[in-house]
């Protein structure tokens, strides 16, 4: 099956009440983590590339990996750009074979946002790829975003049908308590979406996919496994997974995951060298990373996204 754009399957997870997991990549070992999970769980899946993943891997490298995945699999796979930053990197993203880009001019002025992000829109669907915009500002740092928690801005749903009526936008992803990051939260803080904000902008966009980004949780044994060998990674209270699951019945039908992934990745090779200190061959710690990326991805896709045997 070759790679899709995610307007088929949003659709349908939009009339089921579930959500599709997009997920970062950033080597092979996480592409094959994410893939054979959702092979194996029988769900659709966005394989999505960061400002940071480009810079890392090379986009070629990164899409003839994603395309060796999609040749070894029999179920939906996306092809995302996460934060694109300006015209130029949804466009260099769009000819080279993705199928969905994100245009984030959030940070920007109303005007300048609708009109950068309309832009996009027409080339992007002049090529037959679908587009992601942003609304609201989410605290914490991903790669190149970096918005201080005093910065941070709910979505007004008073604004949402004039930005997708006037851009041509096919998904929207809007701040309603997500964070970017992996220290979210503070301990003794009571982290929950607004799901009033989530109610309110479906009824004003009715049947149109919601994206949450910033919505991983970074489970707290993987922390301590991080920590009990020669970590110092403080308690990340993300927002709970149950929140993320009624989002996902909701009109959410994207939830962005990252940090639980990097988290489990370090974690594996963490344990994998204090077990076996004489150990030089990749193969073994990164196996033990995929592993465990795998299981993180599996729990995501059947515990918090609801898309097992979706695809």
């Amino acid at each position: 099956m070759p790679l899709v754009t995610t307007k088929e399957m949003f659709a349908k997870a939009y009339k089921d009440g579930y959500a599709i997991g997009a997920f970062n990549v950033n080597n092979m070992e996480t592409i094959q983590a994410i893939v054979e999970a959702a092979n194996e769980c029988r769900s659709p899946v966005i394989l999505q590339v960061s400002a940071g993943a480009r810079k890392y891997a090379n986009p070629v490298y990164l899409k003839h990996l994603v395309q060796a995945a999609v040749e070894t699999s029999d179920i939906p796979i996306a092809l995302h750009l996460d934060h694109g930053a300006d015209f130029d990197i949804c466009k260099a993203s769009i000819d080279g074979g993705f199928t969905s880009v994100m245009i984030d001019a959030s940070s920007k002025p109303w005007e300048e946002n609708i009109a950068l992000t309309r832009r996009v829109v027409e080339y992007a669907h002049s090529h037959g790829v679908v587009v992601e915009a942003e609304l609201g500002k989410l605290a914490g740092i991903e790669d190149d975003v970096h918005v201080e928690a005093s910065d941070a801005l709910f979505t007004s749903p008073d604004e949402v049908e004039e930005f997708t009526a006037r851009t041509g936008i096919d998904s929207l992803a809007i701040a309603i308590g997500t964070s970017h990051g992996a220290y979210k939260f503070k301990p003794g803080q009571d982290p929950k979406l607004r799901l009033d904000i989530l109610e309110e902008v479906g009824k004003r966009l009715p049947n149109f996919p919601i994206v949450l980004h910033g919505a991983s949780s970074v489970p707290q044994d993987k922390v301590e496994i991080v920590n009990s060998f020669g970590g110092d990674m403080p308690n990340a209270i993300g927002i709970p997974e149950s929140e993320l699951r009624k989002a996902a019945q909701m009109a959410v039908c994207k939830i962005n995951i990252d940090s639980d992934l990097r988290v489990a990745f370090t974690a594996a090779v963490r344990k994998h060298f204090a077990e076996n200190p004489s150990h030089f061959d990749p193969r073994q710690y990164l196996g033990d990373a995929r592993t465990m990326m795998k299981e993180m991805v599996k729990h995501k896709i059947v515990d918090v996204l609801g898309s097992a045997n979706k695809a």
